[in-house]
């Protein structure tokens, strides 16, 4: 028998483009030679080099390295945000190379006043920022160029890294020892758009190759001598503590080094993960329950479907929606359930943490770098900047790497103190998902009286379902008159509700025990599906067309409008589609965009189908504003369908006994390959105020596929994910 082969997924990916057995295919890879992390042998260059400010930094090679404030975790800011500097500098765009920047001060959110990655901000949060940036550091070069040349600096222009002045040249790498003597200029001018060369340009992504050639280092990549591999053993039930455990057979497992307890349980420290693994699988421990014992999500349903049937708090009020809907003649009644969600980023959490010298070093992907440095600043004892975070890659978060309490990273900087030796802690699938912090369950009410047309005069909205901010350090700033605007956005403020002379929403925030936080799309993730299936509703029940319903209910708004109309015509709508197969529309918005999609589904009778609804093909409209890489947008949005869609078919978590009954991918499913539809993105053309393109995508796809199966079966399904009766699946 051979020896045991410990292949990596980078050595993995490096030695088989070089070496294969039977067919060796060759290709070569655009801009292969941008290199994500700074190598050795550019210290020296940087240290001669022009560094204008926080953001960017050009080399005596030529290269132009962009500091990224956010964390990448695959939706393009890597490339968008060069694009902004690389626009201003006029900069040579085979020469840009990123790095994510440190977590200090300079880099904190515009908006927020904290380094953070979160709710489809970055692009629009950095627009102006960025682009300053470039522009004071070509002010720089071409100051340094006209002395050199000897001419006024009018005289001088830029391009593709390049200083002119009539037949002199100068490339940016000779001119930065010049420059970076200079004063950089207190108010720099920005290009017109008409003069934009990368903005609004489709642009391939710079972080593709690192991922594609294995040099992109992702949180579990992190490897050095002496690092230990610990995984922890937490309570089965949210709240529950340590009694007492027996770590005898755990400490026999070949490489386990040592058994600690933390504050989150018990951690099993080993030379590797296979040894922790083994350790913690013969860990013996005995658990407190503590209060939530039993917790049962069809019993909070019920407890849910209860408080639907009463006032709360008022989130929203025009006119008295009550006496009015006491008053119609016509109305239409209906309740609306979701259930609670992981996050189940393909990378499972992870932080490697070194405490050494006085100080703290942290390697992970994480979207709250200012939150991690300051907690685990806490935990030893240390000023924040004794704290280093390297942010690596993010293997997909969707909102769990920002938790307010920084769970994962301040339970690894624990494991590493109680260890006494530097230790990544790493979360299996299964701890993953039953690990906690998900997108909460509602149940939602709605009462809407409508005219002798079937248009809306009057809605009364009813939401139940925990606040993802109260009782969170955020909800001081968050949480006014008890309503927590995460949980109601995308009704309160819905074009349809907001223009009523006559409606009321009202709020209940039960708490349960079960930690919830923001998921992709947040509140507009539920919101948006119970908007859209309603409209829907009340567009049948008045016997007309469901987007030409939407156009007498959205004349008011131009944007959303703008958006539906661009779908119907590239959907083709009302056109003839194949025996078996309708279409359904939906229209939200959220960050700041407006997004419109068709879906175009089927009945699949194929004995062993995965799931009876098979959706074909799903256009999407998007308006947000200026898209700086049209190509990044699109692909957000078919990222964002195809999360949606996982969820509008197949996910859930319940609860029984207090415990997460579900573990994997076999029972916390997602959308596989095999189910992805045909997706076509068109952006409306738009100079409006810009929104976000991470987030958006998600929140249409479930009541575009809902109301697409009510047109093709006459079922109206009202919980997800969705299920169609027996007789009509």
């Amino acid at each position: 028998m051979n020896a045991p082969i410990h292949a990596s997924r980078r050595n993995f990916l490096k030695t088989t483009a070089a070496v294969g057995a039977g067919l060796v295919v060759a290709f070569v890879v655009p801009g292969a030679r941008r290199f994500a992390y700074a190598a050795p042998e550019d210290a020296a260059a940087v240290s001669t080099g022009l560094a204008p400010n926080a953001y960017l930094r050009i080399a005596p090679d030529d290269s132009v390295t962009v500091l990224i404030a956010h964390s990448e975790m695959g939706q393009g800011i890597w490339t968008t945000l060069a694009m902004l500097i690389a626009e201003e500098l006029d900069a040579d765009w085979t020469k840009i190379r990123v790095e994510h920047a440190p977590a200090a001060p300079p880099y904190a959110h515009t908006a927020f006043g904290m380094q953070m990655t979160g709710g489809s901000t970055t692009t629009w949060s950095e627009f102006d920022r960025y682009r300053q940036a470039g522009a004071t550091a070509r002010a720089l070069l071409v100051a340094a160029a006209a002395s050199k040349f000897g001419v006024p600096v009018s005289q001088v222009r830029t391009e593709n890294g390049v200083a002119i002045a009539g037949d002199q040249r100068a490339r940016y790498g000779e001119l930065v020892a010049a420059a970076a003597s200079l004063k950089a200029p207190a108010k720099v001018a920005l290009k017109e758009p008409k003069d934009w060369k990368l903005i609004g340009h489709p642009t391939k992504r710079l972080d593709t190759p690192e991922k594609i050639t294995g040099r992109a280092q992702f949180g579990m990549d992190v490897q050095f001598e002496g690092l230990l591999t610990a995984l922890v053993a937490r309570a089965p039930v949210f709240g529950g503590t340590v009694k007492s455990f027996d770590a005898t057979a755990a400490r026999a497992v070949a490489g386990v080094r040592n058994v600690v307890q933390v504050p989150s349980g018990v951690a099993v420290v080993a030379d590797h993960y296979w040894a922790a693994k083994l350790g913690r699988d013969a860990l013996k421990v005995d658990w407190d329950p503590g209060p939530n014992a039993a917790l049962d999500t069809t019993a909070l349903r019920e407890q849910f479907r209860t408080l639907a049937l009463t006032d709360g708090a008022l989130a929203g009020q025009a006119g008295d929606a009550k006496a009015a809907l006491g008053k119609a003649a016509r109305t239409l009644e209906a309740e609306y359930h979701v259930p609670y969600l992981a996050h189940a980023p393909m990378e499972p959490l992870n932080c490697t943490v070194k405490i050494a010298d006085g100080g703290c070093e942290i390697w992970t992907g994480t979207q709250f770098q200012t939150l991690d440095q300051q907690v685990a600043a806490n935990i030893l004892g240390l000023k924040p900047e004794q704290v280093q975070i390297h942010t690596t890659f993010l293997g997909g978060a969707f909102g769990r790497r920002a938790t307010p309490t920084s769970d994962f990273v301040s339970e690894a900087v624990q494991v590493a103190k109680a260890a006494g030796a530097p230790v990544k802690t790493v979360w299996t699938r299964e701890d993953d998902i039953r690990g906690g912090y998900y997108r909460p369950m509602y149940v939602q009410r709605a009462r809407i009286a409508t005219d002798e047309r079937g248009m809306p005069t009057a809605w009364h909205h009813v939401l139940v379902g925990q606040s993802i901010l109260i009782g969170s350090p955020f909800e001081a700033a968050m949480v006014k008159g008890g309503i927590d605007g995460t949980s109601v956005e995308g009704v309160v403020d819905s074009p349809y509700i907001k223009d009523l002379p006559d409606h009321r929403i009202d709020l209940h925030s039960p708490r349960t025990g079960i930690p919830v936080l923001w998921w992709r799309s947040v509140g507009h993730s539920y919101n948006g599906f119970v908007m859209e299936s309603l409209v829907d509703e009340l567009a049948h029940a008045a016997k007309a067309d469901p987007v030409e319903y939407r156009r007498a209910l959205l004349q008011k708004h131009p944007r959303h409008l703008a958006a539906l109309n661009l779908v119907a015509e590239k959907a083709g709508w009302g056109s003839p589609l194949p025996q078996g197969q309708a279409r359904g529309v939906a229209v939200h918005e959220s960050f700041g965009s407006y997004i419109a999609q068709v879906a175009e589904v089927s009945i699949d009778t194929a004995p062993g189908a995965r799931h009876p609804v098979r959706v074909h093909r799903v256009v999407c409209a998007i308006d947000c504003g200026v898209a700086v890489n049209p190509e990044g947008v699109r692909a957000q949005m078919e990222s964002g369908i195809a999360f949606g869609l996982g969820a509008a078919l197949h996910s859930a978590l319940t609860f029984k006994d207090g415990r997460v009954q579900e573990s994997n991918f076999h029972d916390y499913q997602v959308l596989r390959l095999d189910e992805m539809p045909r997706i076509e993105v068109h952006i409306v053309p738009s100079t409006e105020k810009m929104g976000g393109a991470g987030e958006p995508g998600t929140p249409p796809i479930a009541p575009a596929v809902a109301n697409a199966l009510f047109a093709l079966t006459g079922q109206r399904l009202r919980e997800l994910p969705l299920r169609l009766p027996a007789a009509t699946a």
